[in-house]
């Protein structure tokens, strides 16, 4: 097997090195999205609301309130 010129191996490594640098910010990058505030809390009656008035639509729509 031919042996790899020095010059050509330094070069493999860097660019190595700097996709798993990439990589690597990337993956804190996104834990930081994920440590951030959520926001406000759920409102579960509004949503209980919204879902009741959907399916009062549905109903409706289908003719089956009659």
């Amino acid at each position: 097997m031919k042996s790899i010129n020095p010059h050509i191996l330094a070069a493999i490594s860097g660019a190595i090195g700097a996709y798993i640098a990439e990589e690597e910010a990337c993956q804190a990058a996104a834990a930081g999205f994920a440590a951030a505030a959520p926001g406000p809390p759920l409102n579960l009656w509004a949503l209980s609301g919204r879902q009741a008035a959907m399916q009062l639509r549905q109903l409706m729509q289908r003719r089956s309130l009659r």
